[in-house]
């Protein structure tokens, strides 16, 4: 009877491949266990012959332990936080938006271009000094009739829920459409950036401005004024507002080319 010889062959192939392969890898467990053995042997005698410079090390390498774990657990946190802060403005923004589309819709009231007499006299005849005093809504229509004054025409009001930062908005005798933003603050609250931010966001974009005005009867703060000078936003502080109504310095819409 014959033996196949073909079959034991590759037995013997797989054989000697696996034994190969167990060989190799107790070689690699040998080298790395006797490199386990020398370190710690050496860190004993060294610990044995210099105590203090070992327990530097020991301690030195739970800080630097410690520390990669508590950068990890401030990466994580912030990452949570910001997180939660971008969630939190999303929330915030829809509300707003559902409650301009279910709330009171914005108001439009139309000034004719008219002399002085047949605008809002009442408003008009307010001293400057008085604009502070003044509801948001009856600072809003003063500084419609001082458009309408100086000459402006299609004259509107229409601030209100979902207006989008444009509380009047007009056009020049020369065609250009002026939209005017209104904030009436006391002496202590100044304009800050952030208000100009969100004014600069619409004016031209949303409104089509060609020229944008945000009117205080307050001031600014200088980054505030950084940031109107870079996008060309004209800002009307209390001492501007006083000389456009008392026709001893000129309309907002003149400071620009």
């Amino acid at each position: 009877m014959t033996v196949p010889t073909r079959p034991v062959r590759r037995a013997d192939r797989e054989r000697r491949f696996d034994l190969r392969a167990t060989a190799l890898f107790f070689l690699f467990l040998a080298v790395l266990l006797c490199a386990v053995a020398f370190l710690v042997r050496t860190l004993t005698r060294t610990a044995g012959q210099r105590p203090v410079w070992a327990l530097s090390l020991l301690l030195a390498t739970a800080a630097t332990v410690w520390l990669c774990r508590s950068r990890r657990r401030r990466r994580s946190a912030a990452g949570y936080a910001r997180r939660a802060t971008l969630a939190l403005e999303e929330a915030a923004e829809r509300a707003s938006d559902s409650l301009g589309e279910l709330g009171t819709p914005a108001r439009t009231v139309e000034y004719a271009a008219a002399p002085a007499p047949a605008v809002d006299t009442v408003r008009l005849g307010e001293a400057p000094e008085e604009y502070a005093e003044l509801e948001p809504d009856d600072f809003e229509h003063a500084v419609a009739g001082l458009c309408a004054r100086d000459e402006c025409r299609s004259v509107e009001v229409v601030g209100g829920a979902g207006d989008l930062g444009a509380d009047v908005i007009a056009v020049t005798s020369d065609g250009r459409r002026v939209v005017v933003q209104c904030k009436r603050y006391g002496d202590g609250h100044r304009v800050g950036s952030q208000d100009l931010q969100r004014f600069g966001g619409t004016c031209f974009t949303v409104h089509e401005a060609d020229v944008a005005v945000l009117v205080t009867t307050s001031d600014f703060t200088a980054p505030a004024l950084e940031y109107a000078r870079q996008c060309g936003i004209v800002c009307v502080d209390g001492e501007a507002l006083t000389a456009w109504h008392d026709r001893t310095g000129p309309a907002p819409w003149a400071l620009t080319g």
